[in-house]
């Protein structure tokens, strides 16, 4: 496996991963970005906005994912681009789960309040989702 791990037991394990945080609370998304870096993991930006989102996507492997944002209820839209034109792994962090239940393409989604264990498997899920798709692309094969 060419991406490694979480953090296991207090030990950090290197990891190349960035996350984009897509929320527009200040609190919730220094909460996420806390959890991300304890993770191992980067963080390639915050982003309150739509077009604060698709500026950062670029740098981003994951992304976490509220619906309602400053600019409205652009979440979804905004995982739609995401998804489709930079290939990064969404999800949804969200107090309204209904409204993304069974978003295709999405990873998963973390009900708010969120549990930082919740977080951590959500971060997971998209690592190994995105570590398969780069296996499969070293190896030819198209990722399923």
């Amino acid at each position: 496996m060419t991406a490694s791990l979480l953090r296991n037991s207090g030990e950090e394990v290197g990891n190349d991963m960035k996350v984009l945080i897509v929320e527009d609370e200040g609190i919730i998304a220094w909460d996420l970005e806390s959890m991300v870096l304890d993770n191992g993991f980067e963080v390639a930006g915050l982003a309150r906005t739509e077009i604060e989102a698709l500026s950062l996507a670029r740098r981003a492997d994951i992304a976490l994912v509220d619906v309602q944002l400053a600019d409205g209820p652009t979440g979804p839209q905004i995982a739609r681009t995401l998804i489709d034109l930079y290939g990064i792994e969404v999800v949804f962090m969200t107090g309204n789960p209904e409204i993304v239940a069974g978003f295709e393409g999405a990873v998963g989604v973390v009900t708010k309040p969120h549990h930082i264990d919740k977080v951590k498997s959500a971060l997971m899920d998209a690592l190994a989702a995105r570590t398969r798709k780069r296996d499969a692309r070293s190896s030819g094969a198209t990722a399923a």
